[in-house]
């Protein structure tokens, strides 16, 4: 059993970390984000200088019989770099590595949290801090996401009136994909997994502090550059990138390779940083056997990022060679494959999906006990299911190519491993199935959005069995009948499950409650107008209507119409998510220090926000969390155990206290 070391004083990687007297540098000169956007405009222009002495050397290498894309974007692709690292040094990421390179002590002032708002613009080493930072974040991303998709919708109102033309809607459809599966692959792993990662485990902090603030602050980067592309003519691809389309595509191609590149490196440190903190840091007594079902949804999650996001990096690098250094990893014509890209991203792209769709099966694991007052049913089968999932997304990338040309001898095997994955998905809706039974379920807002989550989300898993079949796939490939599916599991699934957890852990991470009538009328126009936008798009795709285009046939028009004024309503009830959260943070401020739904769950046993160091002492777990309704249940845990029973703890593990 691996536990937490609870030392006298706090140790640095090279020693103790020394307080510092104070930090008498006036507010412009101290590490944040404005300091940050400073460096990121020097290191943009260094990195643009570099590339215009760069590009001369080069310049002519680029053949038009190859449809290569001008190797003079060297300036653009170096001044994202160098701005990247100058928006990191600004921000004091690298100042505690030059420190330990002079030798010199890590002052604990310098990183302790500014008071106010203040705490959140600046590169801090509390989790608790990153995390909602993350909260605020991943919303941003969200909302402009949806900003994109409402312009997707106005478009599609008429086959033959164009708000926009070809180019320009090619270039918001690849915006909004993008974002949207990008930016929004860290929506339940940010805000939720690096606020409550210690909390639910009895540990006084992340295993790497300092890399998990990096992982956060690299998205703000991305977030910039990707939509920079609107200035540059955007990108034609769509969030897939596709190949050879990308190495032909103008400037703004480098934005999606840079920007996605960026939150590819995020997700490996945040994932490689949890894996570390959950089999290092749990508490006496937090056996696997007692993990919360969201710890465990982390848990796999993180293992998928560590090895599947460092195959799309690479690939993402290929294709910055193929557009700048004139290399052709995916150049038919001088002896690469465009083929290859799709596997390459593929075999993250599938992966991703369940990336995105498993923390949000946590997070209503931990919500659905809560509300029923009931032991969770079947708590290991639901643990072998998230693993079941993660291991078996690893073999069924390739049910994306059966229409690219994929050998048809290979068919039948990832036609075969598609369906498998729906029986591990299954244990999980057993689990919540038996909870529900006989249970006096109380509707609150965050149950209420967990029940929409399993609704929703069994929309999309048995419209995927069709697009799992060869014969059924051929005929709905590329239609909007993929788009209904993919946005009923991943919309559906895991932004519903985001608002579950907004509702149940806000007063957990602010010390606020949210509005509850605002919160059952957001619940009710989202559930509605989501399903009435994406439901009749299952009839569009079988009825023809084909994916990325913005003219269409005149008999669609109609329910295209539907479509996006129900896209319209959704973003109104989007819109009353806003107002609630703002005024209730903000302005109202219904202080919630305690516990207000009576969980037993481990963050919920400190005060409403957590203290500084979460724990007074580390913990010894002594119960599982969900002995909800059980007569003579222990507590879960022992906040003030003696000192005895720690040391004790400390050397069956062969540790030292």
């Amino acid at each position: 059993m691996a536990i937490e070391i609870e030392p006298e004083k706090a140790q640095g990687p090279s020693g103790p970390v020394h307080a510092a007297p104070g930090n008498s540098k006036p507010w412009w000169a101290r590490p944040a984000v404005h300091t940050g956007l400073i460096g990121a405009v020097i290191g943009y222009i260094i990195g643009h200088w570099l590339g215009n002495l760069i590009s001369p050397a080069t310049a002519g290498v680029s053949s038009f019989s190859t449809g290569l894309s001008d190797v003079r974007n060297w300036p653009l692709v170096l001044g994202y770099v160098f701005g990247t690292i100058g928006w990191l040094a600004g921000l004091g990421v690298f100042n505690d590595l030059g420190r330990l390179m002079l030798g010199k002590p890590l002052p604990d002032a310098e990183h302790a949290p500014a008071g106010g708002v203040a705490k959140y613009f600046r590169y801090t080493l509390d989790h608790k801090v990153v995390g909602i930072q993350y909260l605020f974040g991943m919303t941003t991303y969200f909302l402009t996401g949806g900003l994109f998709a409402m312009a997707i919708r106005t478009e599609l109102l008429s086959p033959t009136y164009h708000v926009l033309n070809a180019s320009q809607y090619l270039m918001v459809v690849g915006e909004h994909s993008t974002m949207m599966m990008m930016m929004m692959s860290s929506v339940v792993l940010g805000p939720f997994g690096q606020f409550f990662a210690p909390l639910m485990i009895g540990s006084k902090r992340m295993a790497f502090p300092r890399i998990e603030a990096l992982a956060f602050w690299l998205t703000p980067a991305a977030y910039v550059i990707l939509l920079s592309g609107i200035l540059l003519g955007g990108f034609p691809t769509g969030w897939t990138g596709y190949e050879p389309l990308a190495t032909q595509a103008g400037p703004g191609m480098d934005t999606y390779a840079l920007a996605f590149g960026l939150m590819g490196i995020s997700l490996i440190l945040a994932g490689f940083n949890l894996i570390v903190t959950y089999i290092n840091y749990r508490a006496p007594g937090m056996r696997w056997s007692r993990l919360p079902m969201f710890v465990w949804s982390m848990f796999t999650v993180s293992f998928l990022q560590v090895l599947s996001v460092p195959v799309l990096v690479a690939g993402l690098y290929m294709m910055l060679m193929d557009r700048t250094a004139q290399t052709a990893f995916f150049t038919n014509q001088l002896g690469g494959s465009s083929y290859l890209w799709e596997d390459v991203f593929w075999f993250f792209g599938h992966p991703e999906v369940y990336i995105l769709a498993l923390p949000g099966f946590g997070v209503v694991s931990e919500i659905i006990p809560v509300f029923t007052r009931k032991p969770l049913f079947g708590y290991r089968v639901a643990a072998a299911g998230m693993i079941g999932v993660s291991l078996l997304s690893f073999f069924v990338w390739q049910h994306h190519l059966f229409d690219s040309g994929i050998n048809p001898d290979m068919r039948p095997l990832f036609m075969l491993t598609t369906e498998l994955i729906s029986i591990p998905t299954g244990f999980i809706y057993l689990v919540a199935a038996g909870t529900f039974w006989k249970a006096k379920i109380t509707f609150s807002v965050p149950m209420l959005f967990a029940i929409a989550m399993y609704f929703n989300f069994l929309i999309g898993g048995v419209s995927g069995v069709f697009l799992s079949d060869v014969p059924a796939d051929v005929t709905e490939h590329g239609s909007f009948f993929v788009m209904a599916h993919f946005h009923y599991t991943i919309m559906g699934g895991l932004i519903f499950a985001f608002m579950a957890g907004i509702y149940y852990w806000l007063p957990k991470m602010l010390g606020v409650k949210m509005n509850e009538k605002l919160g059952k009328w957001h619940f009710w126009t989202m559930f509605i107008t989501f399903n009435s936008t994406f439901l009749p798009l299952f009839a569009l795709g079988m009825m023809g209507m084909p994916r990325r285009v913005f003219e269409y046939q005149r008999n669609l028009q109609t329910l295209n119409d539907w479509v996006s004024i129900s896209s319209y309503l959704l973003g109104v009830s989007l819109l009353i998510f806003l107002i609630n959260l703002i005024m209730s943070t903000l302005v109202w401020r219904v202080k919630e220090s305690g516990n207000p739904w009576r969980s037993r769950g481990l963050e919920w046993q400190v005060s409403s926000p957590p203290p500084p160091e979460n724990f007074e002492r580390v913990p010894v777990v002594l119960s599982h969390p969900y002995l909800y309704g059980v007569k003579d249940a222990p507590p879960v845990a022992d906040l003030n155990p003696p000192v005895g029973v720690v040391a004790s703890a400390y050397a069956s593990a062969g540790l030292e206290a």
